[in-house]
């Protein structure tokens, strides 16, 4: 095949490397999309699911982008549920359990409608450079491909090996071939290698399973969508059932009696493994003092009969990880179809990319994935759609977008991963959200749609859509504060009915919904709102935790003040005195740039913040 030359290559067609080449090429910039085997597109290697606590947000904030991801879960799954549906705003989340041969599908069907953008077949072996500037590509069979910018997207495939106790064997998911050079050339070039591990259950035959011993995991009886865009495709009283099991003390003790045989117990594994997604015998160890724990069985497709072993992930040797299962409820006689192993990989130390996802290393590179040393396929995706939202501005010498903590999920993923690095997979939580009331699921459309029209991902229609719903947002609310309760004796008995005690005084419908025992619902009931169901649970919790919300508004005028106070790329930390020597060497490794970010890394104190703004005052002329 005679090569052409691109305006960007995107190496690797996980989740990240599919919204990285679509955001370039949709945005119709010459791009190709390289991958060591086309068949495994969108590939879900460990569970078929998206979604889950924050990461349906991050979903949520991909389509608000103009991501593909989104959409493409919304026409593969089998089940869908909120998750945390009983407590605050701030955590819940959707997750949904895909069929693995529909989603994958799906997204190359996307791709497909792109004519901008080619699939090539191979492995990436080395980078094109000149003068510390990426060029292009050299694949295994001595192509070159020459590009203006390279978004590298190559999940757990760099020098990878699978470990089943204490054989290790090279290789990436699937048992498929591991792109063994390309690693040890980006560390030539100044990349810092890191090693991480990350692992995958079991396979278990579905007519092997004693279904009747497992408590059963319904959908939810609710329409739902990732996609703004997406009406519901699914018949919600037809949704794939999963199951609920738990580990026993026979199970527990088999893991003890063999620990020794595990990759990770018996010294096989050199990579870090991800805290919060352990290997059951890691929990074992961990938590030896919980008697139990929880584990689901989930359908990996309804086109063949294997399921996922969730929360069972492990390195054990193939006859021990036998004894594991059939020491479970229901699997007493079940067939293992595939056993569990662990992988590990090299990345690359995030401390080394900028917030724009560009290399600090070499111009024009970019990096998204598990290469930045995440875990997860919505961390991966929300990192390529930055990526190839970020190489297509450079290509059209626009700024790139750097998504704030106030902003996003995706804004503080990245922010942590180029600011406090990581040591073992990262993985997103709630609780790594500072504003995580205002990074909510009903409103990511309403914080970063309007990103994605500016960068050209959303149409007009779209947006039109956006600016409406905010329209019906501000009437609604205007309306509840300009309306007083009914005094009617229809709307007295509908309290009396609800076991709602109705108000002693006039009151307006906006302070009446400030009272924990009312929802918004209850109002509609006997004063007609006519808005959306989207629109009405928007309302309900700006009005409900306005308090909170103004609160949280104080700390993010604050930090957008600390943003806004650039630091000169030429700085040299070296001359300010009175810097702590820790502070002034990660000062020199990081980078960052507003001193919002500096004060954000790990071992720079208030003080050393305080002489830094002082010295830019000084010697630059910045506000302190």
């Amino acid at each position: 095949m005679k090569s052409k030359d691109y305006e960007v290559i995107v190496v690797g067609a996980g989740h990240a490397g599919c919204e990285a080449a679509y955001a370039c090429a949709k945005k119709g910039h010459k791009t190709a999309l390289i991958t060591l085997n086309i068949n495994n597109i969108a590939d879900m290697p460990c569970n078929p699911s998206i979604g889950g606590t924050a990461k349906g947000i991050i979903v949520r904030e991909i389509d608000a982008l103009g991501g593909i991801m989104g959409k493409a879960a919304d026409q593969a799954h089998f089940q869908i549920k909120m998750l945390n549906i009983s407590k605050g705003p701030a955590v819940r989340s959707l997750r949904a359990q895909m069929d693995k041969i529909v989603y994958p599908q799906k997204i190359l069907n996307m791709l497909n409608e792109l004519p901008t953008l080619d699939l090539i077949e191979g492995e990436v072996i080395d980078l094109i450079i000149k003068d510390k500037i990426v060029c292009g590509i050299k694949l295994s069979d001595n192509q070159q491909i020459k590009a203006k910018i390279v978004i590298l997207t190559t999940g757990t495939y760099l020098k990878s090996s699978i470990l089943v106790g204490d054989q290790k064997t090279p290789g990436g998911p699937h048992g498929e071939k591991t792109a063994s050079a390309l690693s040890n050339n980006l560390n030539r070039y100044g990349h810092s290698i890191i090693r991480l591990k990350t692992g995958t259950p079991p396979r278990i035959k579905k007519d092997s399973i004693d279904f009747s011993s497992l408590i059963i995991e319904e959908g939810d009886q609710k329409h739902y969508t990732f996609s703004h865009d997406s009406k519901p495709y699914y018949d919600i009283s037809n949704q794939q059932k999963c199951y609920l099991l738990y580990t026993t003390e026979k199970t527990h003790q088999i893991i003890k009696d063999n620990l020794d045989k595990s990759s990770m117990y018996g010294g096989f594994v050199e990579g870090v493994g991800p805290r919060y997604c352990p290997s059951i015998e890691d929990k074992i160890v961990r938590f030896s003092t919980k008697e139990r724990h929880q584990l689901f069985l989930e359908p990996e497709s309804l086109f063949y009969d294997e399921w996922y072993l969730q929360g069972f992930s492990t390195s054990m040797p193939t006859d021990v990880q036998e004894l594991m299962v059939h020491s479970l409820p229901g699997l007493e006689k079940a067939k293992i179809t595939k056993y569990a192993y662990a992988i590990e990989y090299d990345a690359i130390d995030p401390l080394q990319i900028k917030p724009s996802l560009e290399s600090k290393v070499l111009a024009n590179l970019y990096t998204a994935g598990q290469i930045n040393g995440t875990s997860g396929y919505e961390e991966a995706a929300a990192q390529g759609l930055v990526a190839g939202i970020n190489a297509a501005l450079s290509l059209e010498a626009r700024e790139p977008i750097i998504i704030k903590r106030n902003q996003g999920y995706i804004g503080v993923l990245i922010d942590d991963l180029v600011t406090k690095g990581t040591k073992e997979p990262y993985r997103m939580l709630t609780s790594r959200a500072e504003f995580r009331l205002i990074l909510r699921h009903d409103n990511a459309d309403l914080r970063l749609r309007e990103i994605g029209y500016q960068v050209g991902l959303i149409s007009e229609e779209q947006y039109q859509v956006l600016i409406n719903k905010k329209n019906h947002i501000d009437s609604l609310i205007n309306h509840l504060k300009t309306t007083n309760l009914s005094t009617t004796s229809e709307t007295k008995k509908l309290f009396k009915i609800n076991k709602i005690e109705y108000p002693s005084r006039g009151t307006t419908l906006y302070q009446l919904l400030k009272r924990p025992d009312i929802s918004i619902n209850f109002i509609n009931q006997f004063s007609n709102l006519d808005e959306s169901e989207n629109i009405l649970e928007v309302v309900e919790v700006l009005i409900k935790y306005e308090g909170y919300i103004k609160k949280a508004d104080k700390e993010i005028e604050k930090l957008l003040k600390l943003e806004a106070k650039q630091i000169p790329a030429d700085i040299d930390y070296n001359k300010i005195k009175s810097i702590a020597t820790e502070a002034c060497q990660k000062l020199n490794k990081i980078r960052p740039e507003t001193i919002a970010q500096a004060s954000r890394i790990s071992g720079i104190n208030p003080a050393d913040i305080a002489v830094l703004a002082i010295y830019l005052r000084k010697e630059y002329g910045k506000d302190e």
